[in-house]
C-alpha cells in the first residue's frame, strides 16, 4: 500500500510539473499583439509575461505563478477556461490543460492485455488494422497489417509504434519525404498521454528511448506542443508492395478505453 501511495504522489507532482511546463511553452509562443497588448518596454525572454496572461484571464498573478512552479492547486472549471482563452488554445490543448488539473489516483503503468474477442476480430478484418496501448506499444494486428509494417518481425521491447517510426532506419525509408510531418505529429499526439503519466517508470523509460534514438525529438519534445488524435492519410514507399496511399482512423474498445483501433485502408 505504501509503494502504491508513494507511486500516485510522485505521479501528482510529475503531472503538476508538466502542468507548469505546458502553461509556460504556451505564454512563451504568445506576442502581445497577438492578444491586443501593447509591447510596452523592451522584454528580456519572448512571450507574454505572468502578470499579463494573469491580467488576461482575470485571476491573481500569485496564484497563476502557483501553477507555473508546479505547486499543488485545484482550479476551478471556470478559471481553465479563461486561461485557455487567454493563452489562445486550441480545443486539444483545453482539453489537455483540463486533463492535466483534474486529481487522480493514477497507479503504475500496467502494459495492456488485449480481449481475445477484441483480437480475433482485428485478425478477421480484411483491411490492414492493429490495436495500441495507452504507451502506444502494439498489442495486436492482422496479416494485412504485418505485410505493411511487419509487426511479427520486430521484437516485443521494440514493438511500439513511437519507437518503430521515430528510432528505426526503416521506417524513414519507408514514409521517405513526409517522415518528419508523420513523425512530428506522433509526438505531439502522444504528448497528450505522456504529462497525464509523467513520471511512470514505463513512460520514462520510453522516452530515454527515443531520446537515445532520434535526433530529432528532443527539439520536438521541448516545445510542448499537443495534438488530439484525428483521422489523417499516409503515404508509404514499400520495398515490396511499392508507393502506397493510406487513409487511417482510429477507435476506442468499450472493453477497455486505453486500447485504441487503426484501421488503413488503401486510397
Amino acid at each position: 500500500m505504501t509503494d502504491v501511495l508513494t507511486n500516485s504522489r510522485q505521479g501528482e507532482l510529475s503531472r503538476q510539473g508538466e502542468l507548469g511546463d505546458f502553461l509556460r511553452s504556451r505564454r512563451d509562443r504568445l506576442t502581445p499583439k497577438a492578444v491586443g497588448l501593447p509591447d510596452g518596454r523592451r522584454r528580456r525572454t519572448p512571450g507574454l509575461r505572468r502578470e499579463e496572461v494573469a491580467d488576461l484571464a482575470g485571476i491573481g498573478v500569485d496564484w497563476y505563478i502557483r501553477l507555473e512552479q508546479g505547486r499543488s492547486v485545484s482550479p476551478s472549471a471556470a478559471t481553465i477556461n479563461a486561461l485557455a482563452r487567454a493563452l489562445r488554445l486550441s480545443k486539444a490543448e483545453h482539453r489537455h490543460l483540463k486533463e492535466l488539473t483534474e486529481t487522480t489516483d493514477r497507479r503504475a503503468f500496467v502494459r495492456e492485455t488485449v480481449p481475445p474477442a477484441v483480437r480475433r476480430t482485428v485478425e478477421r478484418l480484411n483491411l490492414p488494422a492493429y490495436i495500441t496501448g495507452r504507451r502506444w506499444d502494439v498489442l495486436a494486428w492482422n496479416e494485412a497489417a504485418d505485410e505493411i509494417f511487419g509487426f511479427s518481425q520486430i521484437a516485443d521491447a521494440d514493438r511500439n509504434s513511437l519507437i518503430t517510426v521515430l528510432t528505426k532506419p526503416a521506417s524513414r525509408r519507408l514514409f521517405g519525404t513526409s517522415w518528419t510531418d508523420v513523425a512530428r505529429r506522433m509526438v505531439a499526439q502522444f504528448r497528450a498521454t505522456h504529462d497525464l503519466w509523467a513520471g511512470d517508470p514505463a513512460f520514462r523509460d520510453l522516452l530515454a528511448r527515443l531520446r537515445d534514438g532520434c535526433p530529432e525529438f528532443a527539439g520536438w519534445w521541448e516545445t510542448h506542443d499537443v495534438s488530439g488524435v484525428a483521422a489523417g492519410h499516409k503515404s508509404i514507399s514499400h520495398p515490396k508492395k511499392g508507393r502506397l496511399k493510406l487513409e487511417y482512423v482510429s477507435f476506442q474498445a468499450n472493453d477497455d478505453p486505453a486500447l485504441k483501433l487503426v484501421i488503413y485502408t488503401p486510397v
